[in-house]
C-alpha cells in the first residue's frame, strides 16, 4: 500500500534530521505494542554508518532536491489530483487499516536505501566547491602576506603606506619619487622590503661656495645652511657667512660665501701685531689691525688679496719726491765722399754740437730707503747739430821728382821718434816731420798734420823739401843725406 502524504512528509523529516520523533497524537505513539521507526527498520539490531550520525542540514537539503518523489498536486479541498487525472477525495480508509504501522517503517527504508545509494554522488558534487573554497582561503593569505606597511620619509615628508614592492627601487617607481645622483636612500636601493620598514629619501641641493676666496660648487642633503656648514665640514666658529645659518636651502640651492677665521701678522712701524680676523682682503685685516695708511703708504700683499692663514704682512711707509735734470743729446755724424781729397784725408765741413733735454725723476723712500728714480717725463730743450765730414777718395802719390832718394825715414825718426801721431810740447807741431798746421795746408794737406796718414806725410814733406830743401829741418835736415 503507497504512502499517504502524512506518511512522506515524515520520512522527509527523518531524513532532514537523522530521527524521527512521532508527532503528537501519532498513531504510532498511541497503538499498543506498536513498531517505532527504529525498531522497525532494525536501527537497534545493526550499527549505522558514522557519517549518518550527523549530517548538515544543508547537505540534505542538496540531496533532496535531486531524489524527492514527486508528490500528487493537492486540490484546495483536500482531495488528490494524480499527474493528468480528475481530482479525488482523500480516502482515510488506510488510518484505520492494521497494516499501517508497518508499512511506513518499510517505506523509510526503502528511502535509506535510495539515499545512501545517492551519497557518493552528493559527495562527489561538493567536493570541487571544498577545493575552490581551499584555493580562494589560501589566495587570500597569499594576497595578505605580500602587502607590506611602510613608511616612507621623503625630503623630511613622512607617510604610512602599503605597497606589494619587493625593494625599495620598485616602491619608488611605484610612487613616482625620482632621485637623482646627489640624493641619498636609505638603507640603499636595492635593498629588500619587509613589512614595518622605513625608507628615507634626502634630496640634494646645489651649493655655489665661496669658502675663504675659493669658489666651487658642492652638494649637500642639509636643509639648512648651518646643516650644511656641519655637513661639508667647514669650520663655522668665528666665521663671516653671508647668508643667515638659519636660511633653508631649496631645492635649486643657494650661493654662499664663507670666510673662516684666520692669523694674519702685520707688521708696520716696527712694531708687529697678530689678530685672529675673517677679513675678505688684506686692506680689511689691516684696517682690523688699527693700523692707518697714508698718501703712497702700501702693503707687501697687494691690498685688494685674500689674506691666508699664518700670513704676515708689511706695511712699506712711502714718501716721494720729484727730480729734474738735464741731459745731453749726443749729436749724429755724416759722411760723405770727396774724390778731390787723397785717400785717408778726413774734412770736417760741420762741426756736430750736442743737444739738451730735460728729465723728471720720481724717488721714493721706502721706510727710510732711497729707491731707484722712476722716469716720469722727458722733453727736449735743444736739438742736437750734426757733424758732417768729408772723406777723400782720391789715390795718393807716393813719389815726388827728385826727392825719393832721400833717407825720409831717418829724417822722421830724428824728428818725432817715427810717430805719426806726436806733437811738440806747445802743440804748434806734429806729425812725423813736424809740420805746423799753417805749412800744412799750404802744401795741400787738411786739418792737422798728426792726423794725416804716414804716407800723406811723407809726400807733403817730399813736396816741401822741393820748395824749400833741408832748411825747415835745421837740426836733423843733415840725415837726409846720410
Amino acid at each position: 500500500m503507497s504512502n499517504t502524504p502524512y506518511e512522506t512528509y515524515e520520512d522527509m523529516y527523518e531524513d532532514t534530521y537523522g530521527t524521527y520523533r512521532p508527532y503528537a497524537g501519532d498513531d504510532a505513539a498511541t497503538e499498543p505494542n506498536a513498531q517505532g521507526p527504529y525498531e522497525a527498520a532494525g536501527a537497534f539490531d545493526t550499527p549505522r554508518p558514522a557519517f549518518d550520525t550527523y549530517r548538515p542540514a544543508y547537505e540534505y537539503e542538496r540531496a533532496e532536491a535531486v531524489t524527492e518523489p514527486r508528490l500528487p498536486h493537492q486540490t484546495p479541498g483536500g482531495g488528490v489530483r494524480p499527474p493528468g487525472g480528475a481530482r479525488t477525495l482523500p480516502d482515510h480508509s488506510a488510518d484505520q487499516s492494521p497494516d499501517r504501522p508497518a508499512g511506513r517503517a518499510a517505506a523509510r527504508r526503502a528511502a535509506r536505501r535510495k539515499k545512501s545509494d545517492q551519497r557518493p554522488e552528493t559527495l562527489r558534487r561538493l567536493l570541487p566547491q571544498a577545493l575552490v573554497v581551499a584555493f580562494l582561503a589560501g589566495g587570500t593569505s597569499a594576497f595578505v602576506a605580500d602587502d607590506k606597511a611602510i613608511r616612507l620619509s621623503v625630503d623630511g615628508k613622512e607617510r604610512t603606506l602599503h605597497t606589494f614592492a619587493d625593494d625599495v627601487t620598485e616602491l619608488l617607481t611605484e610612487e613616482g619619487v625620482d632621485v637623482g645622483a646627489h640624493d641619498i636612500v636609505a638603507p640603499g636601493r636595492a635593498a629588500a622590503l619587509a613589512s614595518g620598514d622605513e625608507v628615507a629619501i634626502r634630496y640634494g641641493r646645489p651649493v655655489r661656495l665661496t669658502l675663504d676666496g675659493q669658489r666651487r660648487q658642492v652638494w649637500t642633503t642639509a636643509h639648512t645652511v648651518d646643516g650644511a656648514l656641519r655637513q661639508l665640514g667647514v669650520r663655522a666658529e668665528g666665521a663671516y657667512v653671508s647668508t643667515s645659518r638659519s636660511h633653508r636651502i631649496e631645492r635649486h640651492g643657494l650661493d654662499l660665501d664663507v670666510r673662516t677665521e684666520r692669523s694674519v701678522t702685520v707688521m708696520a712701524d716696527g712694531r708687529r701685531r697678530t689678530l685672529r680676523t675673517n677679513a675678505a682682503t688684506v686692506r680689511e685685516a689691516v684696517d682690523e689691525a688699527g693700523i692707518t695708511l697714508h698718501g703712497q703708504d702700501t702693503t707687501s700683499a697687494p691690498a685688494t688679496s685674500f689674506p691666508r692663514d699664518g700670513q704676515t704682512i708689511t706695511v712699506m711707509r712711502v714718501t716721494g719726491t720729484k727730480e729734474v735734470r738735464e741731459e745731453p743729446i749726443p749729436y749724429a755724424t755724416e759722411r760723405t765722399e770727396d774724390p778731390a781729397s787723397f785717400q785717408g784725408t778726413e774734412i770736417v765741413t760741420q762741426a756736430g754740437e750736442p743737444g739738451m733735454r730735460r728729465v723728471t725723476y720720481a724717488v721714493r723712500t721706502v721706510n727710510g730707503v732711497r729707491q731707484k728714480p722712476r722716469l716720469v717725463k722727458s722733453e727736449t730743450v735743444r736739438e742736437p747739430r750734426t757733424q758732417l765730414i768729408r772723406v777723400g777718395t782720391r789715390p795718393m802719390p807716393t813719389s815726388v821728382a827728385g826727392t825719393d832718394t832721400l833717407n825720409w825715414s831717418s829724417l822722421a825718426s830724428c824728428e818725432s821718434g817715427g810717430r805719426p801721431a806726436a806733437t811738440d810740447a806747445t802743440g804748434t807741431y806734429g806729425g812725423l816731420y813736424q809740420f805746423d798746421t799753417q805749412t800744412w795746408q799750404s802744401l795741400g794737406g787738411s786739418g792737422r798734420p798728426q792726423d794725416a796718414p804716414a804716407a800723406e806725410q811723407t809726400y807733403r814733406a817730399k813736396k816741401l823739401y822741393v820748395r824749400r830743401g833741408a832748411s825747415p829741418w835745421p837740426h836733423c835736415g843733415p840725415r837726409l843725406h846720410g
